[in-house]
């Protein structure tokens, strides 16, 4: 009797601790939202919910825009980052092949978009970093040499955007051949001038993002930009993870605590349906649009897009159709083990923006912070170059990288052609190798049948090649053309501390690549070139060069090269 009394007592213990847990969290739980509340937070995917939060979510639902969808209220508090179990790597790169070496009397032309994306020589730089040699998709050699400053000059006056300058010198691993360095550069607009912006964060809150190198260096990141933000600027978050949901609509830059409480409280968690994020993305763009303003997408994740519209092409005609209608996207890449980084930089190209991995803080201040100008701000849509080489001077040729900004020669003059963009301040660096007519370094073998024709009098003018560039300036449909002989007033005995440093760059790329190109030149050239050409170097960045140029001969010598896996290829 007294064991069934204890028994009986118990049970209503019980009973009566669980309805008061329950009281509390009825008391805790938060009113539903206003209809034009934004979501103040993301949950981790797979929490279940109680029956108020379930009430709640679904009068949150019923509040939100038709074109909004509602993410699950949060758990009680943030789970933490967990140690995931090590995974295979499915990081993806597009294939490429290095360019030709090309025989002038047969292809005199070569043609091509400017690219100022630098994603690939910081992703690369995690690669060596954590030891591992990159595959060598990994490697684009023009966003390697794009990712530092060589003090090309400015033009004169804002009537043009750009100024082009050309140098040519010997090449460093062969005397007997020539490189041409083509260096263009905007005109900078000092940060108290730039128009206002209308800026969304499109961020990835997934749960590949669970990482401390992806979502919490991204909050970090994007509040470095907050910082820079001013009162006539205006930031949307959005946010997709299984679904997107709307975090902040269109604030004022200057109201800084907001912005950072509302990236402070993102977690991971879910899938990655980034086509949905990118459609409410361009809506919150619409809706905040300024005229004559900076309007852009900033796009940050890991792209491990693997729900909604995943197929790229279509992602890419979306971004491109916003692009014409005057909303750029830009691409950030957190993360490893699972980066996209083929999609990350097509989604840029088409946004007419630019791709850029963020591996550290500095890197995120880096671009955000000491590039936000040439970031944000375009000077020139739609930048071609085009380099006609003399065959009385110059038998052949070769494109140090830009493999994947080819483009037709008829493209040149077609405005309808996309191409790359410029942003205030930018610079743009290209390379070629070139061989002299009658220096006897030709890399092909002569043509059986080849008939030298009389060399006509233009040829004979002392100018190696042509160089021809076409820009659109922003909103307008029709491109403008400058053209610059390349004369023998370019030619120098030697190259300057410069053009040095860029071949050492270019070279570095292609010992990481397999080292075709190199000549002479081995991984100690490379790193005595490294160290001997750091000049005026403000942000140690090519110190830290030279300190990647060691680090990569010391994984590649040693025997443990090839333990890991290279990622697979995206075609």
């Amino acid at each position: 009797m007294h064991r069934h009394a204890l028994a009986v007592a118990l049970v209503a213990a019980i009973a009566t601790t669980a309805c008061s847990l329950h009281s509390d969290r009825v008391a805790e739980a938060p009113p539903a939202p206003a209809a034009d509340a934004a979501l103040d937070s993301i949950s981790v995917s797979g929490v279940r919910l109680h029956a108020e939060q379930a009430r709640a979510q679904r009068e949150r639902h019923a509040a939100m825009p038709a074109t909004l969808v509602a993410l699950p209220a949060p758990p009680p508090a943030p789970l933490p980052y967990l140690e995931a179990a090590p995974q295979a790597n499915t990081e993806q790169y597009a294939e490429r092949q290095d360019n030709p070496v090309q025989r002038v009397t047969e292809q005199p032309v070569s043609t091509f978009s400017i690219d100022v994306d630098t994603g690939s020589y910081s992703n690369v730089r995690r690669m060596i970093r954590s030891g591992v040699r990159p595959p060598a998709d990994a490697v684009r050699a023009e966003e390697f040499l794009n990712y530092f400053d060589y003090g090309h000059p400015g033009p004169d006056s804002t009537e043009t955007p750009f100024r082009a300058t050309a140098e040519i010198a010997p090449a460093p691993w062969d005397a007997r051949r020539h490189l041409l360095m083509i260096g263009i550069k905007g005109y900078d607009v000092p940060r108290a001038q730039l128009p206002p912006a209308n800026l969304v964060f499109l961020l990835d809150t997934s749960g590949s993002m669970n990482s401390p190198d992806k979502l919490p260096l991204l909050k970090q990141a994007f509040g470095e930009l907050t910082g820079q933000l001013r009162a006539q600027d205006r930031v949307s978050i959005v946010v997709y993870a299984g679904s997107a949901g709307l975090v902040l609509p269109p604030t004022p830059g200057d109201r800084k605590d907001e912005i950072l409480a509302a990236l402070d409280r993102l977690q991971a968690g879910g899938s990655t349906n980034g086509g949905d994020g990118i459609r409410l993305a361009y809506a919150m763009a619409r809706r905040g649009f300024i005229d004559g303003g900076v309007n852009r997408v900033i796009l940050a994740t890991d792209g491990d897009f693997n729900v909604g519209t995943v197929d790229g092409g279509s992602l890419e005609t979306m971004v491109a159709d916003q692009r014409k209608a005057g909303v750029a996207l830009t691409t950030l890449g957190f993360g490893q083990g699972n980066y996209n980084d083929h999609l990350a930089e097509r989604l840029a190209d088409a946004g007419d923006g630019n791709h850029a991995y963020i591996d550290t803080l500095l890197e995120a201040r880096k671009v955000l912070v000491e590039e936000m100008s040439s970031t944000l701000l375009t000077i020139a849509q739609d930048v071609k170059i085009q380099l006609e080489f003399n065959p009385a001077l110059v038998s052949e040729y070769r494109l140090v990288g830009y493999e994947n900004r080819m483009l037709a020669r008829e493209d040149f003059a077609n405005d309808r052609v996309d191409a790359g963009d410029i942003g205030a301040g930018h610079e743009v660096t290209a390379l070629y190798e070139i061989t002299l007519a009658g220096s006897g370094a030709e890399q092909l073998p002569a043509l059986r049948y080849a008939q030298p024709g009389a060399t006509p009098e233009a040829a004979r003018s002392g100018e190696f090649a042509h160089l021809r560039l076409r820009y659109k300036l922003p909103g307008q449909a029709q491109s403008r053309l400058i053209e610059t002989p390349v004369t023998r007033a370019a030619m120098r005995a030697q190259p300057g501390e410069s053009m040095r440093f860029a071949a050492t760059v270019a070279a570095f790329a292609d010992a990481l690549r397999g080292g075709t190109h190199l000549g002479s030149w081995d991984w100690s050239a490379i790193a005595a070139n490294a160290r001997d050409t750091q000049g005026r170097d403000p942000w140690k960045l090519r110190a830290e060069f030279a300190e990647l140029v060691d680090a990569s001969a010391a994984i590649i010598a040693s025997r443990d090269i090839g333990a890991t896996p290279a990622p697979p290829v995206a075609r």
